[in-house]
Formats: C-alpha cells, structure tokens, sequence
C-alpha cells in the first residue's frame, strides 16, 4: 500500500491539484488585470497545501502573479516543505 501511494497516488496529487492551482492563479491574473471578481486568497493558499504547491510556484512566477506578497512566499514553501517530507518519508518507507 504504501509504493502504491509513495510511486502513485502522490504523484498524481501534485499533477492534477498542480494543474487545477496553475489554472487558478492565471485566471485570478487575468480577472485582477480586468478588475473583476477575483479568487480569495485563502482559496490559493488552501489549493496550494492541499497538494498544488508546484502549480502554485509555477502560477507565481509563470503569471508574475502575487510575487510581493509575503504572505503567498510563506505559503508555499510551507506547502512544499510539507509535501515534499511527507512524500520523502513514504519513499523511503516504500524503498526498505
């Protein structure tokens, strides 16, 4: 069980919530460029800990999108600093 969620599951954890946050934060960048309604921020910060953070990291730079907000820096490396140690741990647990 645990390869099937170390080698399976998380991975594509963090392609489809990468993929829907990418998304998010370009649409957010195009409704803030046309002054429309817009994704709450804890909606971004939410995607981003539920496994998007790569996406995130590539909406924030891709988009240039919430780059001077420190709040959004905080959020991400905590969403990859968690991520990233809790799919360490199950690699190694899957490798021994």
């Amino acid at each position: 069980m645990i390869k099937i969620l170390a080698f399976y599951i998380v991975p594509i954890l963090f392609g489809v919530m990468g993929l829907i946050t990418f998304i998010a934060y370009g649409i957010d960048k195009s409704k803030a460029k046309k002054k429309k309604w817009r994704i709450p921020e804890k909606t971004l910060f939410l995607m981003n800990l539920l496994g998007g953070w790569l996406g995130g990291w590539f909406g924030m730079f891709g988009f240039r999108h919430k780059t001077k907000h420190a709040s959004f820096y905080a959020v991400q490396i905590l969403a990859t600093v968690l991520w990233v140690t809790v799919w360490g741990f199950l690699m190694f647990k899957a490798l021994t």
